[in-house]
């Protein structure tokens, strides 16, 4: 692997608070994002993910303070999502301090979109976040919306073929069936992107054990993103590098930890 893996904690914040439940149900406070934020910096994350899962129009600002904070606390970098409509919401993260945006139900609902970002900004900084279920589609995968809570009727991997070719830099994928249950990342899943996909993966619901990271990057994933696990202590950022590292995988350790 040439590339060092990343492992990214995933903040899903509502109202300026981090919330963690079962798939998207059920939600506890897990605390303050911006000291969060600077924990995971601390402990050696190797990025940073904000999903704004209200992402009502009145939390726009309450979400573009959270960014400043965090972008004044934490280097390295920082990617948004939930609630961009439009080419002018991501250059107000970027100007607030985000790295990257993510993208998913206004992609659904308006494809060129991702075109927009992609052609203003460059690929580098637009992630697509896919939310995926198993249904009876042909490829055995749904896009969702809402959280999980809302079918589409399309097939996820048509859905990341066509924004890739509009531009997409990255895929978020997230198993909307194994989210929040610590039961493991869906290999099926992951392996059955990467087929399709030549931009980087990254690899969201389901961490549980160790063990589990690794058969996530043994399917294809360029990087692991968790939430859960880390948010109550199930695993620290370093016991995680450690592990994959003493696999044999690419991680990139940071002299203090």
């Amino acid at each position: 692997m040439s590339l060092s893996v990343r492992i990214i904690p995933c903040l899903d914040v509502t109202d300026g608070r981090v919330v963690k439940g079962v798939n998207f149900t059920n939600l506890v406070d897990a605390g303050d994002p911006v000291e969060m934020a600077s924990l995971y910096d601390a402990e050696g994350a190797d990025e940073l993910t904000f999903l704004d899962i209200s992402a009502s129009s009145g939390n726009r600002e309450t979400t573009l303070d959270v960014v400043r904070r965090t972008a004044e606390q934490v280097f390295i970098p920082l990617t948004v999502g939930g609630g961009i409509r439009s080419a002018d919401d991501v250059d107000r993260l970027l100007r607030a301090g985000a790295d990257k945006v993510s993208i998913n139900t206004a992609a659904i609902v308006r494809p060129e979109l991702i075109a927009e970002i992609a052609d203003r900004f460059g690929s580098q900084v637009l992630v697509l976040s896919v939310d995926a279920r198993r249904a009876r589609t042909e490829s055995g995968f749904e896009v969702t919306t809402h959280g999980g809570r809302e079918g589409t009727d399309i097939d996820a991997l048509a859905w990341v073929e066509k924004a890739c070719a509009l531009g997409v830099g990255e895929i978020l994928l997230n198993s909307m069936d194994a989210d929040g249950t610590r039961a493991g990342y869906d290999i099926g899943m992951i392996t059955a992107v990467r087929a399709i996909s030549k931009v980087p993966l990254i690899a969201s619901g389901g961490a549980g054990t160790l063990e589990d990271f690794a058969h996530a990057l043994d399917a294809g994933a360029d990087a692991l993103l968790a939430a859960s696990v880390f948010h109550f202590g199930v695993h620290r950022i370093g016991d995680v590098k450690r592990y994959l590292d003493a696999q044999g995988y690419s991680i990139r350790m940071s002299a203090s930890k």
